[in-house]
């Protein structure tokens, strides 16, 4: 189903189902998308750029240091554009910047312990924003939120290949 085939219920997360009473997958994800432009947008006490908090968050979740040839692939961005990033976030000392063991040619960037403070600082904003929205649910909508977050946190390691 392509987005401009949804119905108006359907961008507003009317999750009926599809075929053979199966998840449809065009109304979950205008769910998502719905949700994103949301939360993304939720205030923060750190306002930073989305590319900066997306590098930073590869980085703290990504299980190891990255090349900035992988950071460019990850984040979509040039390799120009990567470069003047990251010199950016050292400077900040939100990053730094170490020799590869395996290829003396080459760096591996390492997100510091400020840039994990700016993480963790950003979730407890968000928390804290949804906190009260959450609340005015019905105990039946919180459940199935509570039981959807299983699917939800393996779709997200399916999506980042660590299945």
């Amino acid at each position: 189903m392509r987005n401009d085939d949804l119905s108006d219920d359907d961008l507003n997360g009317d999750l009926d189902d599809g075929p053979d009473g199966d998840l449809d997958v065009g109304a979950f994800t205008a769910a998502i998308e719905n949700f994103n432009r949301f939360y993304i947008r939720l205030p923060v006490l750190e306002k930073l750029p989305f590319t900066t908090l997306s590098v930073l968050d590869t980085l703290a979740f990504g299980g190891s240091p990255q090349r900035l040839t992988e950071l460019t692939r990850t984040e979509q961005v040039t390799q120009p554009g990567m470069t003047q990033l990251v010199t950016r976030l050292e400077r900040d000392g939100l990053v730094e910047r170490r020799p590869d063991p395996s290829d003396g040619r080459a760096v591996l960037v390492h997100i510091t312990d400020a840039g994990r403070a700016i993480g963790r600082a950003r979730h407890a904003d968000r928390t804290r924003h949804l906190e009260p929205l959450i609340e005015q649910l019905t105990p039946e909508q919180r459940t199935a939120l509570a039981n959807a977050l299983p699917a939800l946190a393996r779709l997200a390691e399916l999506g980042r290949g660590r299945a």
